[in-house]
């Protein structure tokens, strides 16, 4: 049985091109998705700012991360909330993941719009309207398959008297989260989490199926200190798994952000069990905090490293200063939460690097650029740092067959869904 729905994934290339999508230029507009897309036309014709994917990347990230996970012995769930973006889901699913990964509920009904089959809620799941939608989403598709997150008593109380009421028919599965001090959500005490995980094995409409956690929350590089708070958290993680009281033969282990997957299998792989990985970046990666902190940067996957399949693309407007030009893209455009956009090189000058360029800052609409020999009217090509906070910004983000050819070429259009 397929993954996701092929069909509601494919009518996306049917929709009509127009002022709604702000990466779109006008004489584009009117024609479907696919029809562009099949068109090839030159990146030239998109105005800035402009955000873009490269395919060459996207590829070899795909296949780099599926067969490191295949060959760790890992399910791969990767993070939907990445991308929001169905069509980099389905080729995720089809490259051998085992489910996709959401956040909330809104994402959760995106994924079911798109009739993904297996979804992890990695969060709690307590508003009594969702959880009756869910209920009857379960009850309404029986190759549904879905797990969420409880780390308190109060929470495993809150999800059974909410389906009581909607009068669930299948049990919802549940892991016990677990976190770590100063971390995010999850029970802070193993002990603690042992009684919840008794406490969601006596409720009724719920099942014990696992356990989970996000080590990423304790860690913010990868120093000695970093590393080592990693894996005390994920030993912490091990002793729970093998204490909970599953209602299932093939309990659950989840974990696994996108900068320490190497670290959790080595911790929880020989546990039984299924080990899931939650990695969210990988496919995209880029060119600031994932590219320092991936595994594959610090020695995993015998020497291949993941390549950075977005770029930001942003015009020169102004020179006011000799040491200072003006591009137009800012915060409403580009990511800027884990370090500054990364200036590369002008497109159409031969892709000569901006080696000594910097951004300083950026404001809603503009990026200071300094240190850069540029003219007004250049295009500016600019690494970016962290994928999770540049989709949200695009509703269609167009695929570039190269992004360091000197005349790239859109060869797809990617829709998001936020």
């Amino acid at each position: 049985m397929a993954m996701i729905d092929g069909a509601a994934v494919d009518a996306l290339g049917e929709e009509v091109l127009d002022w709604r999508f702000k990466a779109v230029p006008a004489s584009a507009h009117g024609s479907t998705v696919r029809e562009y897309a099949r068109a090839r036309r030159p990146l030239d014709e998109f105005g800035t700012p402009l955000l873009t994917l490269d395919a060459g990347a996207l590829d070899h990230n795909l296949e780099l991360m599926a067969g490191w996970a295949r060959s760790a012995g890992a399910l791969l769930a990767p993070h939907g909330k990445t991308t929001m973006a169905p069509q980099l889901w389905r080729r995720q699913l089809e490259a051998g993941s085992w489910a996709i990964t959401v956040a909330n509920l809104p994402q959760l009904r995106v994924a079911r719009a798109f009739g993904v089959r297996r979804v992890l809620l990695a969060n709690a799941l307590l508003d009594a309207a969702g959880l009756a939608w869910l209920s009857a989403e379960l009850e309404e598709h029986p190759e549904f398959d879905f797990v969420c997150w409880v780390d308190s008593v109060r929470s495993v109380e809150l999800m059974d008297e909410a389906l009581r009421a909607a009068r669930a028919q299948r049990q919802v599965d549940v892991c016990v989260e677990l976190g770590g001090p100063h971390g995010r959500t999850g029970a802070r005490d193993v002990n603690d989490a042992v009684a919840i995980g008794e406490a969601a094995e006596k409720a009724p409409t719920l099942r014990l199926a696992g356990t989970g956690g996000y080590e990423g929350a304790l860690a913010h590089d990868a120093s000695a200190e970093g590393l080592a708070a990693v894996d005390t958290y994920l030993g912490r993680l091990a002793d729970l798994h093998g204490r909970l009281p599953y209602e299932t033969d093939e309990p659950l282990v989840t974990a696994g952000g996108s900068a320490f997957f190497d670290q959790v299998v080595a911790a929880l792989g020989g546990l039984d069990g299924r080990l899931v990985l939650r990695s969210g970046a990988y496919l995209v990666h880029d060119d600031g905090f994932y590219r320092g902190i991936s595994p594959f940067a610090r020695g995993s996957g015998d020497g291949e490293r993941l390549r950075s399949a977005m770029h930001g693309w942003a015009r020169v407007v102004s020179r006011p200063e000799p040491e200072l030009a003006l591009l137009d893209a800012g915060k409403r455009d580009l990511p800027f939460d884990e370090g500054m956009p990364e200036p590369q090189i002008v497109r159409g000058t031969g892709g000569a690097p901006l080696a000594k360029a910097r951004v300083t800052a950026l404001n809603d609409q503009h990026a200071f650029l300094r240190g850069a020999a540029v003219e007004v009217g250049d295009v500016v090509r600019l690494g970016l740092s962290h994928p999770c906070t540049a989709f949200d910004k695009w509703t269609l983000i167009p695929v570039v067959d190269d992004a360091g050819a000197e005349e790239p070429v859109v060869v797809d259009l990617v829709r998001t869904w936020f």
